[in-house]
Parts: structure tokens; C-alpha cells; sequence
């Protein structure tokens, strides 16, 4: 189907006196100066003898890489500036899409090159069509009410048309324009009026919490350094100025601290259920604060490392006690 298209286009070619219709259809579709020499003679063909470019007529393919860039430049403008692209597309110059679409756009420049050459009546000559063709978008504009009515059936059922729908008047249109506009300049001139009556600062909180917090910050960093100097150069020396004492036995105490323990792993458990409680209340809410978690959220995290720890000393002292109890028994038989 695309070779017959592209047969069908380089007759017209021919028939429009095109020199080189017969080169090869390939050459003709695909980047190259070949190419880029027919669609500079169709553009110049729809620009006329008041084109505002100027034609460069470049043969062969002994052009520079430059040059070549230039020239593709070049014809992107130019279809610009006929509507034949939206943009200043060189990849439409050069060759974009499938065979078939090459063609299919080749085909459309050609008829449009033949439609600004050829009347559609043989008596007419090409201007004298151009007025024909104005006479009749005069002859529809002026009778567009008659022409689109619902009685010609021109629409689908599903487009409203005019009859149906009319347009409102441009006067009541610049009517309301010029009452939103007046009501838009009151409105601006509000809000100026209570920019100058108060300063607005929208960062100007956060400055304040900011640089309480640094100095909150500060204060603990000179705290922790001030504690880090006295435990290294006294505490630490003082704690460990004999080996640790080897303890044999558990008594009372530890019992009671291993109830302790188990008190407190009772109240870390109800901790966790005040954090779920927490969450299932807050849902929806932001749990932070610039970016901050919740002063709720931070002492069930701390809560949480600590249970970690007691977990493991209480696994500790629950292996301690068995084997004290395992051996008393043991004497005792």
C-alpha cells in the first residue's frame, strides 16, 4: 500500500515539474540531501514569490556536517512557519515514524503544493479560486444558524449545537468581565491595606522555636561534655581501681530485685498498650512535629530499649537463681 502511495506521489511530482520525481523513493523518505532538497522546493512552491526566506539551492552531498545541521534548521523553521508542524521540529525534516507514516506526510505537502497550483474549475485561475474559497467561508459564516441547524442533521445526536444552546451576548460577557475585574481590584486593594497594617513573617515562629532549641542543644552538648571529662578523669580511674568481686549465692535481695524486675517488665507491658491506645486515637494526625517524633512517641521508644536490656538481665538472674536452687537441692541430698 505505501509503495502505490509513493508511486502516486512522485507522478504528481512529475506532473508539477518536480526535476528529480523519478529519484529513488528511499532517498525521498529518509535523511538525507535528497530529501532535504525536495521539501525546500515544495516549501518555497506554498511560500510564493513573497516568501520571507530566502531559497539556498544546495546540490549534492558534498556538504559538511554543519552545513547539513543548518540546513535541517533551516526547513524546521520553514514548516513552522507554514503550520505544516507546531514546532520547530528537525526530526520531522529528517524523517520520523514508519514507512507508511513518511509517506502518508509526504503525500499531504505534495497535495497541498497541488492544491495551491491547480483551481479545482479549469476556467479559474489559482487567485481566482482563493476568492471562491473566501466567498464560501463568508457565505457560512453568515448563515451558520441555518447551515448547522438541528434540521440538517450535520451533528451526532451526542454534540449540542446553537439552537439548542445559544451563545450569550458579548455585551453581557464585557458586563460581567468588567464586574469581576472591579471586584478583583477591591479585593487587592484589602489585602495590600492589611499587608501594610501588619507584618506578615510566615518563618517567623519557627526562627524563634529554632533558636531555642539550638540553645537547649548547646546547653546539654556543654552538660555532656562537662559529665564525659569528669568520668574519664575521675569516676572511671576510681571504679576500676580493683577487679570486680566474684558474688557466690543469691539471697533475699536478689529475690526481691527479680520481683522488681518482673514489676517493672508488668509496667513496661502497659506502657506498650498506651502507645497502641495512642496510636489507634491518633490515627489520621501527624505523629511529628517539624519533621520531630511526639514527645509520646519518643518515651515509648526509650521504654522499649530499656525492656530490651531488662528482658536479658532478667533471663540472667532466672538462669542465676536455678542453678543456686539446683545446687542447694544437690547438698541437701
Amino acid at each position: 500500500m505505501a509503495a502505490k502511495q509513493m508511486e502516486e506521489i512522485q507522478r504528481k511530482l512529475t506532473l508539477l515539474s518536480y526535476p528529480r520525481a523519478n529519484a529513488p523513493s528511499q532517498s525521498l523518505l529518509f535523511a538525507g540531501m535528497e530529501r532535504y532538497s525536495l521539501l525546500e522546493w515544495l516549501f518555497f512552491k506554498l511560500l510564493g514569490d513573497k516568501s520571507p526566506f530566502s531559497q539556498q539551492n544546495l546540490q549534492g552531498d558534498g556538504l559538511d556536517r554543519d552545513e547539513e545541521t543548518s540546513r535541517i534548521q533551516y526547513l524546521a523553521e520553514i514548516a513552522k512557519f507554514l503550520g505544516i508542524t507546531t514546532t520547530v521540529d528537525t526530526e520531522v525534516i529528517q524523517g520520523r515514524g514508519s514507512y507508511e507514516e513518511r509517506t502518508e506526510m509526504l503525500r499531504l505537502i505534495v497535495d497541498l503544493v497541488e492544491a495551491s497550483i491547480y483551481a479545482d474549475n479549469p476556467e479559474w485561475s489559482v487567485d481566482e479560486q482563493v476568492a471562491k474559497d473566501i466567498q464560501l467561508i463568508d457565505s457560512i459564516a453568515e448563515k451558520q444558524a441555518q447551515i448547522f441547524s438541528e434540521e440538517c442533521k450535520l451533528f451526532p445526536a451526542d454534540v449540542q449545537i446553537q439552537s439548542i444552546y445559544p451563545l450569550p451576548d458579548i455585551s453581557d460577557l464585557e458586563k460581567q468581565l468588567a464586574s469581576q475585574s472591579s471586584r478583583l481590584s477591591s479585593l487587592q486593594e484589602m489585602v495590600d491595606d492589611l499587608a501594610s497594617k501588619h507584618s506578615y513573617n510566615p518563618d517567623e515562629d519557627y526562627a524563634e522555636v529554632d533558636m531555642k532549641l539550638r540553645a537547649h542543644l548547646e546547653s546539654f552538648l556543654e552538660t555532656a561534655r562537662s559529665f564525659n571529662t569528669i568520668y574519664t578523669k575521675e569516676i572511671r580511674p576510681w571504679t576500676h581501681m580493683m577487679e570486680v568481686p566474684q558474688l557466690h549465692g543469691f539471697g533475699p535481695a536478689a529475690h526481691r530485685l527479680l520481683e522488681t524486675y518482673k514489676m517493672l517488665l508488668k509496667f513496661l507491658g502497659n506502657l506498650k498498650n498506651l502507645r497502641d491506645s495512642h496510636a489507634a486515637v491518633a490515627v489520621g494526625s501527624s505523629e511529628t512535629v517539624s519533621g520531630q517524633p511526639s514527645s509520646v512517641s519518643r518515651i515509648i521508644s526509650e521504654c522499649e530499649s530499656a525492656l530490651t536490656f531488662l528482658n536479658r538481665d532478667l533471663g540472667i538472674l532466672s538462669a542465676s537463681i536455678a542453678r543456686d536452687e539446683a545446687k542447694k537441692s544437690g547438698s541437701n541430698i
